[in-house]
């Protein structure tokens, strides 16, 4: 037996890891029970047409926040919301002034075509507000706070839309309810896995990536790996650095005047600290990917650099990034973030196996978009129980080690009814989106079939499995929100219905913009 000996961070050898990842009783490229689960998200008979609900002096516009992905959920919900209030969407105004600092408007993005029209039955959507009198109609600036459902709308931006006819809501990302109607959760469904696709350009140049992939074997995993050092400043987290880590991080920490200091043990304790890369590497090799397997990293600048990066290209040494498989082919995108994160989007979507290390919103939104188009494995780490391994692994074998990970790993391996309904984050778990074919499914479990050992998950065990780990989705708060809910709750004790939000909200730079895309 093929062994690679992996060291620790302080350049202590920790195991003599298996080469080949050892023998599972199970396919490590597919999702048990995928075949009987589709996406589905057509309308009911009950949900009129566009035409017949939208008033004609009603537009809502809204400018974005954030990354690519943090954008992508504003989008989505900005229809949603559109519908609810019975407005014409204006298609939206990306986020260009944030951390990310990408120029680039809807149409340099998304094929702004495709997206109108796709939609034209539910909601109607125009690409600027129309002159009116010869003179342009100027919407009238607010905010809602987050997780906004239909009431809230109806409440707070209705009155505003019906005196002054067009509203503009900004920095709009999650700022709907995660639980809505179902044929409203059917409509989220349909903006963000039909309707809203990147520009020709950019979908061409990523499948010319997924080709390369392709051609280097004939399966790949891609890896989403946040580990950059704002993000791990922000996190609070520690990762064994000494002095030199505790300086460096608590610098960047200072940039944000309402950051509480955070314990790091306790924060890898409760799961909320992204995975190293040696971390990541380990958990793969454990699940039974051997160093043969190809992996595409989707990552920004890593804190620590190729020191870090070590020791996962020595346990997994076919290790690519899109700079890497068509450095001069990216020159058209190089210059702008959101574009080149669109290029790792399409290559995490269309790997075998997607696997992340943080709970981010490309994880988020990738992670469900994978269960809609058939459940490909979506490995996220179960960072709760996995930390409690990884303090001890030095005291361990490797076969230990592995087979507590395949044990923690059930229920966050992107296998279907492995998260029960309604929980988390409507883009990660569209569970409302997801159909069962029962009666093929009923056929296949009136065939009598032997299990491998550990291999057999009710749907009973999968989510009890889930349930035990809640804090497994740890979501970065956002003082501007906070200052969001005690404005409006001040506001609200004392003159009734808000109207006017931006005159009560601080503008302290947004976190979340930088952190979890």
């Amino acid at each position: 037996m093929q062994t690679d000996n992996v060291d620790g961070p302080t350049g202590v050898p920790v195991f003599r890891v298996q080469r080949d990842g050892g023998k599972l009783d199970r396919d490590i490229w597919s999702s048990r029970n995928a075949q009987f689960y589709h996406g589905c998200s057509i309308a009911s008979s009950k949900f009129a047409k566009a035409g017949d609900v939208t008033h004609s002096n009603r537009y809502l516009a809204i400018v974005t926040s954030g990354g690519l992905n943090q954008q992508r959920t504003g989008i989505i919900d900005a229809v949603v919301a559109a519908r609810i209030l019975n407005a014409t969407l204006v298609i939206p105004k990306l986020d260009q002034k944030s951390f990310w600092k990408d120029a680039s408007d809807f149409s340099e993005i998304f094929d702004v075509d495709r997206f109108i029209s796709v939609l034209s039955k539910d909601v109607k959507i125009i690409k600027q507000i129309p002159r009116k009198g010869g003179k342009s109609l100027t919407p009238y600036h607010m905010r809602v706070p987050r997780k906004c459902n239909e009431k809230c709308y109806q409440n707070r931006v209705l009155p505003v839309l019906l005196k002054r006819h067009a509203v503009q809501l900004s920095k709009f990302d999650y700022r709907l309810a995660n639980k809505l109607d179902t044929d409203l959760q059917k409509l989220r469904c349909r903006v963000n896995y039909h309707a809203l696709s990147f520009t020709d350009s950019i979908q061409k140049m990523g499948e010319k990536l997924v080709h390369q992939m392709r051609m280097k074997g004939k399966h790949y995993i891609a890896l989403h790996l946040r580990f950059e050092p704002d993000m791990l400043a922000f996190s609070g987290c520690y990762y064994g650095g000494g002095d030199k880590e505790r300086k460096e991080l608590g610098a960047i920490r200072k940039r944000w005047k309402t950051l509480h200091i955070s314990n790091p043990d306790k924060e890898r304790r409760h799961g909320k600290c992204p995975l190293t890369p040696l971390e990541v590497g380990l958990m793969l090799r454990a699940l039974g990917y051997g160093s043969d397997v190809h992996i595409y990293v989707a990552s920004g600048e890593v804190y620590g650099g190729e020191e870090t990066l070590a020791p996962l290209k020595a346990l997994f040494p076919n290790f690519y990034s899109k700079e890497t498989i068509a450095s001069k082919e990216l020159e058209p995108f190089s210059s702008f973030s959101s574009r080149m994160a669109a290029l790792d989007f399409i290559v995490c979507d269309e790997s075998d196996i997607f696997v992340t290390n943080n709970n981010g919103n490309m994880a988020k939104i990738l992670a469900g978009r994978r269960k809609y188009f058939g459940h490909k494995p979506t490995i996220r780490p179960n960072a709760k129980k996995l930390y409690r391994l990884f303090l001890n692994q030095t005291s361990t074998t490797w076969d230990t080690f592995a087979s507590k990970v395949r044990s923690y790993q059930r229920g966050f391996m992107g296998e279907p009814n492995e998260v029960r309904p309604g929980r988390g984050e409507f883009h990660e778990n569209p569970a409302t989106c997801i159909c069962e074919d029962s009666e093929a499914r009923t056929k296949k479990d009136s065939v009598p079939r032997k299990y491998g050992k550990g291999d057999s998950l009710t749907r009973k065990e999968v989510m009890v499995s889930d349930d035990q780990n809640d804090e497994d989705d740890p979501e970065w708060s956002d003082p501007d929100d906070d200052e969001d809910q005690r404005g409006l709750q001040d506001k609200e004790l004392n003159n009734g219905t808000v109207l006017d939000y931006d005159s009560i909200i601080s503008e302290e730079p947004e976190l979340e913009e930088m952190l979890s895309d």
